[in-house]
């Protein structure tokens, strides 16, 4: 392991814990939801980082299509990967959140279901890589997709302003207008740079491991012409 690898991965893990104790520790709960609110903590980051490698693939992929180098095709993919990932945490963790306070896990308002598309498609990011079996052909195909698809991303973060929705409105800071006490501000902040270290160390070790079967492809290629 490298020695940035091994940085990484504990800043990762000291992040996360200081995370975790400040969601359930040190913020209060929330009067009118309770201790289901603390939900909100992680909910929230791992919204912040689909979004983020959403935006990650858009530009690797738009990079991709400009300069056919094959690494930013690979970054892409790693960040596709990870994206979808968190998105789904996103939507598990949503509808756990929900029930309490809206008595049932599910609605079809605005922001639910434009983030339920924005997983359909880089799901379908994904399954289109692995059905195209020209490798090139099926990269620049994905990069297409996935500059395309990223369209929905600010179509999901403004669907609240947009749209009459269910949804909290957004969190703009930790005054009163915000909803948010200075405690549960510092905690959401903590734990959006706790999750945003874990999402770089991820891409990290993804990436090499895409690049490594890549090399070794390639070395198999060779070996049998």
């Amino acid at each position: 392991m490298k020695k940035s690898d091994a940085v990484l991965s504990i800043l990762s893990f000291v992040g996360i814990l200081a995370a975790l104790y400040m969601a359930f520790i040190y913020a209060p709960t929330e009067r009118t939801m309770g201790d289901v609110q603390r939900i909100f903590y992680f909910h929230v980051p791992c919204a912040w980082i689909s979004f983020l490698a959403f935006a990650v693939v858009c530009f690797c992929s738009i990079l991709f299509l400009r300069r056919g180098t094959p690494h930013w095709d690979r970054l892409a993919y790693s960040a596709a990967e990870i994206g979808i990932l968190f998105l789904s945490l996103v939507l598990v963790t949503g509808p756990l959140w929900a029930k309490p306070v809206w008595n049932v896990y599910w609605t079809w308002d605005a922001r639910l279901t434009t983030c339920l598309i924005l997983w359909l498609i880089y799901a379908a990011y994904l399954m289109l890589r692995n059905w195209v079996t020209d490798r090139e052909r099926g990269a620049r195909f994905a990069a297409v997709f996935g500059i395309i698809g990223f369209i929905d991303v600010p179509i999901v973060y403004m669907s609240i302003r947009w749209w009459r929705t269910l949804h909290p409105a957004p969190v703009l800071g930790g005054d009163e207008g915000s909803g948010l006490s200075p405690q549960m501000l510092y905690t959401l902040l903590a734990a959006i740079a706790g999750f945003t270290i874990l999402f770089v160390t991820l891409l990290s070790f993804r990436y090499r491991t895409h690049l490594f079967r890549l090399q070794i492809e390639q070395l198999d290629s060779d070996h049998r012409f």
